[in-house]
């Protein structure tokens, strides 16, 4: 009985950011029906799978939803969405608004059918600017954000994407944020909204909290950039067998570490007083700190930061993560039987909660699984339903 148990979403997206974010709302107790068209959500096909159509990517961002092929240019399968429609509390969507308007599923027409319902759209940019049409990607996003060239000005000069689909992990959450907003609202006043949240807005405001820096101000005081982050030496240090993450941050982690090392001459430098003064000289720092840390070994290192209560992690790879003892400690990772997939690794609910805790609701469907029990529970007829398959406009599961 999660936190949202009760509540129905319609989830028109697809690919990965909103597909994210419902998965999540579905892993609160939400009843998430995945809307899809009858070739299915693309990122069906992305990854290694064992059946066509259930890659790996599709199971690790869709489980706990149903799944209802409908055909939304065939007339038949637009009105049966709308059926769906008057008993939802949300529903999220991630075309181009003006591509929802050509369905005839944009905000005033579904406000009408139901005027309690949130109505979530998660796109490329605000609706009121030049771009508002235009389509986006994560790596278009992120390159209007500035990230590949902060990864430039960090590294050798070559603006590169961070090789995570990050833009739209993020504005996921930020479209989370948004939704539970919004119902919230709707369950106090009885009243729906339209809410935007676009990838551009949402990703400039993420990346500028940390280097906006002196363009902050009227008239600018640098040129922006958060030093630290910028460092061409900020990256997991090299000891003399392989790699090691740690941050020392503040003085008295900095002390701890040369008092460890038996170097406390270090703390008599100028560079050393404080926060400020290592900022202003972080590049050296440390470039310096890691020849230091070619002296000793990764395992000789980790013993010593630990004892000395030093921020320090493995640098993981995709591998041995899962044999991470924390991870395993805490259940991060479960291995469970898919309908059709057999024995597959899920990862957990990352937060936890003392009453009312959010877990996987059931594995990711395939295309369709759950139509004719989702038209059922909205009061279709045995009749209605047979219509709606035989010409097409909701897909049936295969068997």
């Amino acid at each position: 009985m999660g936190p949202l148990n009760g509540l129905t979403i319609l989830d028109l997206t697809t690919v990965l950011m909103g597909p994210y974010a419902t998965q999540i709302l579905a892993d609160m107790g939400a009843n998430v029906i995945k809307v899809e068209s009858p070739e299915g959500d693309i990122v069906r096909q992305l990854g290694p799978g064992r059946t066509p159509g259930m890659g790996g990517m599709f199971l690790n961002a869709n489980r706990g939803k149903r799944s209802i092929a409908i055909d939304l240019k065939n007339k038949d399968g637009r009105d049966a969405l709308l059926r769906l429609v008057e008993t939802a509390d949300a529903l999220v969507y991630n075309v181009r608004p003006q591509a929802m308007a050509r369905l005839g599923l944009d905000y005033d027409t579904l406000a009408a059918i139901n005027p309690r319902l949130v109505y979530v759209g998660v796109f490329g940019y605000g609706q009121s600017g030049p771009y508002a049409a235009k389509p986006a990607y994560d790596d278009l996003i992120q390159g209007a954000s500035t990230i590949p060239t902060l990864l430039a000005a960090a590294g050798d000069g070559t603006p590169r994407y961070v090789p995570i689909t990050m833009a739209d992990r993020v504005v996921g959450l930020m479209a989370v944020n948004a939704i539970l907003g919004g119902l919230m609202h709707q369950q106090r006043t009885g009243i729906g909204q339209r809410i935007d949240v676009p990838m551009f807005e949402s990703m400039a405001d993420f990346v500028l909290i940390d280097h906006l820096g002196g363009l902050t101000y009227d008239p600018p005081l640098d040129r922006g950039g958060y030093a630290r982050l910028l460092s061409r030496y900020r990256k997991p240090y090299k000891t003399s067998d392989g790699h090691l993450c740690v941050l020392i941050y503040n003085d008295k982690q900095w002390r701890s570490f040369f008092e460890a090392i038996g170097r406390e001459d270090f703390l008599q430098q100028p560079r050393f007083a404080n926060h400020a003064a290592r900022h202003k000289h972080i590049d050296e720092i440390y470039e310096e700190i890691g020849q230091i840390f070619l002296t000793r070994t990764t395992a000789v290192w980790r013993e010593l930061l630990e004892k000395a209560d030093i921020p320090v992690m493995p640098m993981h790879t995709l591998e041995s993560i899962l044999d991470d003892p924390h991870l395993n400690a805490v259940g991060f990772f479960r291995t469970i039987e898919h309908p059709t997939e057999g024995r597959i690794r899920q990862m957990q609910v990352p937060s936890t909660w003392s009453v009312s805790q959010p877990q996987p609701g059931g594995p990711a469907p395939t295309l369709g699984e759950h139509g004719r029990e989702i038209l059922r529970g909205a009061g279709f007829t045995p009749e209605e339903i047979e219509q709606l398959t035989t010409s097409k406009a909701v897909v049936s599961a295969a068997s």
